[in-house]
C-alpha cells in the first residue's frame, strides 16, 4: 500500500480539499478516495481554523470508507476533556471550564465550541468518534503518531489501551490527572517531549504564553544540548546554553522504518527531520500551507516528495 501522510488541518477544510485533489483524490459515494492510495492524517482535526465539522467530517468519512486511517492529536483529545465531566467533582469536566485556565482552554478550543455547542447531539456524536482514533499506527511499511514517537511511553501505556490503541473513558479520567502515568505518557505521545529550561531561561510561544519548559527534537539522537535539542524559534534557540541537558525524557527509539508526525508548527520550505522521521505540519492553522508526504515504499524518506496547498 502507497501512503499520503497528511498534516494538522486545524479546521481549514479548504485547504484539505484542494490538498486532496492535487493528491489525486476524489469524492465517491460520499467521501474522497483514491485509486491505489490511503491518506493518514496525524490528528489536530479542530481548532483555530474556519471550517471546523467540514474538517472533521471529511476525514470521518474517509476513515468510514476504508480511504483513510487517523489518529488522535492533543486537540481532540482536549476537546474529550472539555466534554467529559469529572466522576469525581460533580459540575465539572476534566478539562476545566472556569476560572483562569477555564478562560485559557475555552479561547484556544473557541472555534470548534461555536460549531458544535448548540447541537448537543452532534457534539457527542463527534466526541464518540474522537475516542475511536488510535493514539498511533504501527503499520508493516511505516509508523505515524500525532508528536513523539516513544517505545517506552507505548510499552507503558498499551496495556490501558483498546488491542487497537485507542483511550478508553476510564483511561481518559487518569489520563487528564497531572502526575499520573496515564497523563504523562499521553501527553508526551500527544505533545512531546519537554524539559525545564536552566535558571533564567523563559520564553513566549505562539500564543503569546511565557514558558520555562520547551519541547525537545526527540528524533535527534546525536543531540545532547539546551540549544540543539530545544524546538522554538531560531533567534531563541541560539541564546539557550550549549550544554547537556539535566534530565533526558528520551527513550532508545527504534526509527529504522519511517516515523510521520506533526504538531510542531514548522515553518518554510517542508524538510525532513532525519532520513527516516517527517514531521507534516507546516502551520496550516494560520497562514502555512497543509502539507502532505506522498509514501511509495521507500524505505529512506526523500524531501522531494512533499506536496502542499497553502
Amino acid at each position: 500500500m502507497n501512503y499520503d501522510i497528511i498534516g494538522d488541518i486545524h479546521g481549514q477544510a479548504g485547504k484539505l480539499r484542494g490538498l486532496l485533489v492535487r493528491l489525486g483524490y476524489r469524492q465517491k459515494d460520499g467521501a474522497y478516495r483514491h485509486p491505489d492510495r490511503q491518506a493518514l492524517f496525524v490528528g489536530d482535526f479542530i481548532d483555530r481554523g474556519p471550517c471546523q465539522l467540514e474538517s472533521v467530517m471529511t476525514v470521518r468519512r474517509m476513515v468510514d470508507a476504508g480511504s483513510a486511517q487517523a489518529v488522535m492529536g492533543n486537540h481532540e483529545f482536549n476537546a474529550i476533556a472539555w466534554h467529559t465531566p469529572d466522576p469525581e467533582s460533580p459540575g465539572e469536566f476534566l478539562r476545566p471550564h472556569t476560572g483562569e485556565l477555564g478562560r485559557k482552554n475555552k479561547k484556544q478550543h473557541a472555534a470548534f465550541l461555536a460549531e458544535v455547542e448548540a447541537t448537543p447531539a452532534l457534539h457527542t456524536e463527534v466526541i464518540d468518534w474522537f475516542l475511536t482514533l488510535p493514539l498511533w499506527l504501527d503499520l508493516p511499511e511505516l509508523r505515524v503518531v500525532h508528536a513523539c514517537w516513544h517505545d517506552g511511553y507505548m510499552k507503558e501505556l498499551g496495556a490501558h489501551l483498546t488491542p487497537h490503541q485507542q483511550l478508553t473513558r476510564r483511561l481518559m479520567v487518569d489520563a487528564s490527572r497531572e502526575g499520573s502515568m496515564e497523563f504523562r505518557t499521553v501527553e508526551g505521545l500527544t505533545k512531546g517531549l519537554e524539559i525545564a529550561l536552566p535558571d533564567g531561561h523563559v520564553f513566549h510561544d505562539k500564543d503569546g504564553h511565557l514558558r520555562r519548559h520547551v519541547r525537545i527534537r526527540w528524533w535527534d539522537t546525536r543531540a545532547s544540548s539546551y540549544r540543539d535539542l530545544a524546538v522554538m524559534p531560531e533567534d531563541l534557540r541560539e541564546r539557550l546554553p550549549d550544554m547537556p541537558i539535566l534530565l533526558d525524557p528520551r527513550a532508545p527509539c527504534d526509527i529504522a522504518k519511517p516515523v510521520f508526525f506533526g504538531h510542531y508548527w514548522m515553518t518554510g520550505v517542508p524538510a525532513l527531520q532525519s532520513a527516516t522521521t517527517a514531521c507534516v505540519d507546516y502551520s496550516a492553522a494560520r497562514d502555512g500551507p497543509l502539507v502532505a508526504y506522498r509514501w511509495d515504499g521507500e524505505p529512506q524518506l526523500d524531501a522531494g516528495k512533499f506536496l502542499s496547498v497553502g
